[in-house]
């Protein structure tokens, strides 16, 4: 009889995507996929909310300006359904009041879609650790 060892393998945090562009969702996958399990994108914050509560991932990541719910009501609904993923907001509001709402809204992360591939690999790993990541812009202050 053989015993089979243990996977040890630490587990890769999962995500779902949600923004209502289909090549910028093919970028971030491309991007985030060695990293992490993309399980699955949203092009609007009403199917965001749903596949978010069928999956259950560990971080959404998501656009503020969204059809169906925008990215900041899809997160809103989310937090008061308990659930437990971490926010990362993805946008080209350089706008500090977007940004405090969407720190309001439960975001731990805010990234520019211009620092895109510098900033978002780094705001999903600060947010699984539980730390706020804004994009670097005079405009935008934690």
């Amino acid at each position: 009889m053989s015993i089979e060892e243990p996977n040890t393998l630490p587990r890769r945090t999962s995500i779902i995507l949600a923004d209502d562009n289909d090549s910028l969702l093919e970028r971030e996958t491309q991007l985030l996929s060695s990293e992490f399990d993309v399980l699955g994108a949203a092009m609007d914050g009403r199917t965001l909310v749903e596949l978010v509560q069928r999956l259950d991932p560990d971080v959404v990541v998501l656009d503020i300006s969204m059809p169906n719910g925008d990215g900041l009501d899809a997160a809103r609904r989310l937090k008061a359904d308990g659930m437990r993923a971490k926010i990362v907001f993805r946008t080209l509001h350089d706008d500090p009041d977007f940004l405090r709402e969407g720190l309001l809204a439960g975001g731990m992360g805010y990234v520019l879609k211009d620092r895109l591939v510098s900033d978002l690999p780094r705001a999903v790993h600060d947010a699984v650790a539980v730390r706020k990541f804004v994009s670097a812009s005079p405009n935008l202050q934690l």
